[in-house]
């Protein structure tokens, strides 16, 4: 089918889930479930066969469907979430879309998928830098662990290390999906900037404890650490 023909193409949510059922898999379905608690939804479709699928959604004429849609399965917001981040558009004009997905995003699957798959990030770093401060602050749990998972997907560089350890720090949500993304974040800037992260664990840090003792656990099961700062961290954590 020629291009053109493509975009004429008006995606519905029959449609969608349509394909849902066609590529369910029941063990998969109990297997994903199974990292999803509180999540019953799951069809057990699995996330290449989505990629895929998103990918040719996002060449029709999805707006409509993403706009009305009445998410009944966990795989339609991730399909939801995957064509925004895969369509061709201007910066600014998915940023719009991002902005209306980020309230419907109710796991921590779908949050961190649709982070590390939005690479327009890596190229519109300022736009994508003042875009997520509002959701530092958040009081909902993805919309602020969204927050959190953008920093570590695509602010790991030297010059965004000292403002977003700060902004790691504003993120005060209390639930534990943000909790667990703040630690995971630390972790990573951590993996990538040892020295520098050494000295604000053992220095004047604000996390709370319990994110605390969770970047220091992660930081130990990282395979991105060498062996000597692991030491030093298991140390920390003995230390209490």
């Amino acid at each position: 089918m020629n291009k053109d023909k493509q975009n004429e193409i008006q995606v519905t949510t029959d449609m969608v889930r349509q394909f849902l059922r066609e590529n369910e898999d029941p063990g998969y379905r109990e297997f994903h479930s199974s990292l999803l608690p509180g999540v019953d939804n799951v069809m057990g479709v699995r996330l290449p066969v989505l990629r895929k699928f998103a990918k040719q959604l996002s060449t029709m004429n999805w707006e409509k469907w993403f706009t009305q849609a009445d998410d009944q399965w966990y795989e339609e917001t991730m399909l939801r979430g995957l064509v925004v981040a895969y369509a061709k558009m201007e910066c600014g004009q998915r940023l719009e879309y991002v902005k209306k997905f980020v309230p419907d995003i109710n796991s921590w699957g779908v949050c961190d998928c649709f982070c590390s798959t939005l690479k327009d990030a890596d190229k519109y770093s300022k736009e994508y830098w003042d875009f997520i401060e509002p959701y530092l602050t958040s009081d909902r749990e993805y919309e602020a662990r969204f927050a959190a998972v953008m920093l570590l997907g695509h602010f790991v560089k030297r010059e965004y290390l000292e403002e977003s350890i700060h902004r790691l720090e504003r993120i005060t949500q209390p639930d534990y999906y943000t909790k667990m993304a703040v630690a995971w974040a630390v972790s990573v800037y951590f993996a990538a900037f040892p020295n520098e992260m050494l000295a604000y664990l053992q220095g004047s840090h604000k996390l709370d404890e319990f994110t605390y003792k969770k970047s220091l656990q992660k930081i130990t099961e990282s395979y991105r650490v060498d062996k000597e700062m692991k030491k030093i961290i298991k140390e920390m954590r003995q230390r209490g």
